[in-house]
């Protein structure tokens, strides 16, 4: 049963750019603490399996970079992690600080197949953008700046995220 934050008739103005980018700047430091005990609980887990003397093994040649099951692993528990706070709260811990809030166009919570389409669509465009900039050359990656900076600029209210999810980020009042 979704939860209604507000009113279905009262409408909260959108969250501004600077508000979105603080409170995505706050969310990626919390970002790099669950990763790094991510990828240690994989590690752990990872040598325990295989034996510590095989994963020693692989590390020395050079066979544990681009791991995919770590990848997929750490995709997996960031999209958990936003998603958690976004269906439940409608918030992340940076998005509390900055007194913003996702939700639905009647106030309602979003749904975790939103936050799934949330997700994907901010991770496909920040991959994509910086892995041109690292294939192509240091040019692209300062001329993909803009398209990153798109993909959270509110534009009419909603940005690329927004549009994909069908939800909007809001200015709580205080």
């Amino acid at each position: 049963m979704p939860r209604r934050f507000h009113a279905a008739d009262e409408l909260l103005p959108p969250a501004t750019f600077l508000k979105r980018l603080l409170a995505i700047t706050y969310d990626g430091l919390i970002s790099i603490a669950v990763l790094l005990v991510t990828t240690w609980a994989y590690t752990m887990i990872t040598g325990w399996i295989t034996g510590w003397d095989r994963l020693e093994q692989k590390a020395e040649a050079g066979q544990l970079s681009g791991d995919p099951g770590l990848t997929f692993v750490l995709f997996l528990v960031m999209y958990l992690f936003f998603a958690y706070f976004w269906t439940r709260i409608g918030q992340t811990l940076g998005m509390q600080v900055w007194r913003i809030r996702i939700e639905n166009l009647d106030g309602s919570n979003v749904s975790w197949s939103q936050a799934l389409r949330r997700y994907v669509t901010a991770a496909a465009v920040l991959f994509t953008t910086l892995l041109a900039g690292y294939y192509l050359s240091s040019a692209t990656l300062l001329l993909s700046v803009p398209v990153i900076i798109a993909l959270f600029l509110p534009v009419n209210g909603l940005s690329l995220t927004d549009k994909f999810s069908n939800s909007i980020v809001v200015a709580l009042p205080k």
